[in-house]
């Protein structure tokens, strides 16, 4: 769970070497508390020159960042000094000069740990919203109703309140694990940073649950299905495919026999490493042609408004399973699909 700072101690040992005069030495990566004392000890055995060591950590969403960066919610600035602590404000005045929006400036320390801070808690609000909406599953209510009463709440708000099969991509994951690492190297217990992953783990195999339930009572045999998947990357937008859902879903119903072949827009040389010969790849239409379901893994906007007919005519049996709710199940059931989501079946 420990980050590997062998790159950034390089790109400081770098820094100190090719140092001319006064500099400020910005991490912009998200790192553990305490990063910043050793690149300052890196830099000084490499430099003659007054520096400064400043935490300045990114919120950049993949697929938006370059309108994140542009329009900055806010700006965090970890500085010990108030040399460095002002240049840094100045720089970033002119990214808040409209919007007013806020910047912050803090101790390094305190700096270093609040990315750390925002993106566990974001992924516990993700975390217990799956929990919520599988236990209305299990109790016949709708997780879109609750939601909505979770969200209507000023202290809680509507973001990442979203069902479905969980979070992935290159943050979340590793800076939950991490601060696990983190809160443990302190001599804290992590008992709710724990759990956050947990549950993540677990919400990951949530659809092969249902799809393995549906079979179950039809009387088939996951072996002898062929299962169509739009979606392969952690969220739209990107062809990331680091700690994605769609890795945990498809390996296991490969292993439990079931032919899969999936569409994505962009994630498809991505995925190909992961996992080998054992799936087919198909344009989006195409690989529905006499597959027993659809599977939604990833909320891709050619997925939200498809043609539902021409769905309904090319699979063997109208059967969706959609991992991201992005289909109302009313709607699915008037159109004749039998239709899964997350948290309110139809």
């Amino acid at each position: 769970g420990r980050a590997d700072l062998t790159g950034v101690l390089r790109a400081a040992h770098d820094a100190g070497k090719y140092s001319n005069g006064y500099k400020i030495i910005v991490t912009k990566s998200t790192v553990p508390i305490g990063t910043a004392r050793r690149i300052t000890e890196t830099v000084q055995k490499n430099t003659s020159y007054e520096f400064d060591v400043v935490s300045n950590p990114e919120f950049l969403r993949e697929g938006r960042a370059i309108d994140d960066f542009m329009m900055p919610e806010r700006i965090i600035i970890g500085a010990d000094s108030e040399k460095a602590g002002k240049i840094m404000k100045e720089l970033y005045a002119p990214f808040v000069r409209e919007s007013n929006n806020p910047v912050l400036l803090m101790s390094v320390a305190s700096a270093e740990l609040t990315k750390y801070a925002c993106n566990a808690f974001l992924a516990m609000k993700i975390s217990f919203a799956n929990e919520i909406a599988n236990l209305c599953d299990e109790l016949g209510a709708s997780y879109a109703d609750v939601k909505q009463g979770l969200g209507s709440d000023s202290r809680i708000g509507n973001k990442f309140l979203n069902a479905g099969i969980g979070y992935g991509g290159s943050c979340f994951p590793k800076d939950v694990r991490a601060l696990v690492q983190i809160s443990r190297d302190a001599g804290l217990s992590a008992d709710l940073l724990d759990e956050i992953e947990n549950t993540n783990n677990r919400q990951k195999i949530r659809l092969v649950e249902l799809i393995k339930n549906h079979y179950k009572n039809t009387g088939e045999r996951l072996e002898d299905l062929r299962l169509a998947v739009w979606g392969l990357a952690f969220k739209p937008g990107t062809d990331d495919m680091r700690d994605a859902p769609s890795i945990d879903i498809i390996k296991s119903l490969m292993a439990q026999g079931a032919s899969l072949q999936a569409h994505d827009p962009v994630a498809v040389d991505a995925s190909r490493p992961i996992f080998g010969e054992g799936l087919a790849y198909g344009a989006m239409y195409d690989i529905l042609k006499n597959a027993d379901a659809l599977l939604i893994l990833t909320e891709w906007t050619d997925f939200l408004e498809p043609d539902f007919s021409r769905i309904r005519s090319l699979l063997k049996k109208p059967v969706i399973f959609d991992g991201r709710n992005i289909y109302k199940p009313q709607s699915m059931k008037e159109a004749g699909f039998v239709y899964y989501g997350i948290g309110g079946r139809s």
